[in-house]
């Protein structure tokens, strides 16, 4: 996914790079669309917060958000890494399609920025946290190396896909849950950013999916058996708090794949598409997943 050039397809490969016409298509209107929704932390009002309405659950998931949130410098690392645009080894259509992708990859990363600074002033605000305290916290596992194990853009794709409408079904569970208002308000506005960023990279994997049909299927396929939540593998305690905090909201981390489904068979019934049985074992194999 970093120095190969040209968009043409190997044997049994979906092109590493879509047209440069359908990228932009993508691109565009996302961004556009996340300039026209854009808010700040001078929107909520702070003052407002009740602490003594915060549980102790409440208060647990507020902390480990914020500490996935806050991951952003890493996650954007890789990211760049993975789509480079520095260099004169890159093909110049892999540049042309990194380039746009690198539009959206800004505004994505100043939106998560936004929700880690967001989550970071809100536990100092509503008294969880001293300030110097909780940004030494942060650092300790924030200075940890974020990877992931895909070399194609549809993997990466994929993988962000899901991961995002996770993320976005998880805001909206908690903010079900909790009963202090600016939280609420806060996760109203955290949902509503992820869905955004859902819609992008759902969108970017229709595309490959339609493009390559059954050769993009072994790719969709690996990130699903290898899925794993953003710092599932570094944070410290993830997998026993990870678990508290989605039972204590009701979260079901299975929803998230039900997006890819549909995503799927809207392309295996699209007019023209291939009767292909990779995508109809895709569909049954999402329903199977844990």
């Amino acid at each position: 996914m970093t120095r190969s050039s040209g968009q043409g397809t190997s044997a049994g490969t979906p092109a590493r790079s879509l047209p440069i016409r359908d990228i932009r298509a993508a691109v565009g209107p996302a961004v556009q669309r996340g300039a026209d929704r854009t808010w700040s932390l001078g929107d909520l009002d702070w003052p407002a917060i009740r602490p003594d309405a915060l549980t102790e659950d409440d208060r647990s998931v507020v902390r480990f958000i914020t500490f996935i949130e806050d991951h952003i410098p890493g996650y954007l690392t890789w990211l760049l890494d993975a789509f480079p645009i520095v260099g004169e080894d890159i093909g110049i259509d892999d540049f042309c399609a990194n380039r746009e992708y690198f539009r959206f990859f800004v505004t994505w990363a100043a939106d998560e920025e936004r929700h880690a600074a967001a989550l970071t002033r809100y536990q100092v605000e509503a008294g969880m946290a001293e300030t110097d305290d909780l940004l030494r916290e942060l650092a300790a596992e924030g200075r940890k190396r974020f990877e992931l194990p895909y070399e194609h853009p549809l993997q990466a794709f994929t993988y962000t896909m899901i991961q995002e409408k996770a993320t976005q079904l998880f805001y909206q569970r908690f903010k079900a849950a909790a009963a202090e208002p600016v939280l609420r308000d806060l996760l109203r506005r955290l949902a509503r950013d992820e869905a955004r960023h859902f819609a992008l990279y759902g969108q970017l994997v229709e595309t490959y999916l339609r493009r390559g049909q059954v050769h993009a299927v072994p790719h969709v396929k690996d990130v699903l058996s290898t899925f794993r939540m953003p710092l599932s593998e570094t944070l410290t305690g993830y997998r026993r708090w990870s678990l508290q905090v989605a039972d204590s909201v009701g979260y079901d981390h299975t929803e998230a794949y039900e997006a890819l489904e549909r995503l799927v068979r809207d392309v295996v019934n699209a007019p023209g598409a291939l009767d292909d049985d990779g995508l109809m074992s895709m569909v049954a194999a999402i329903r199977r997943l844990p």
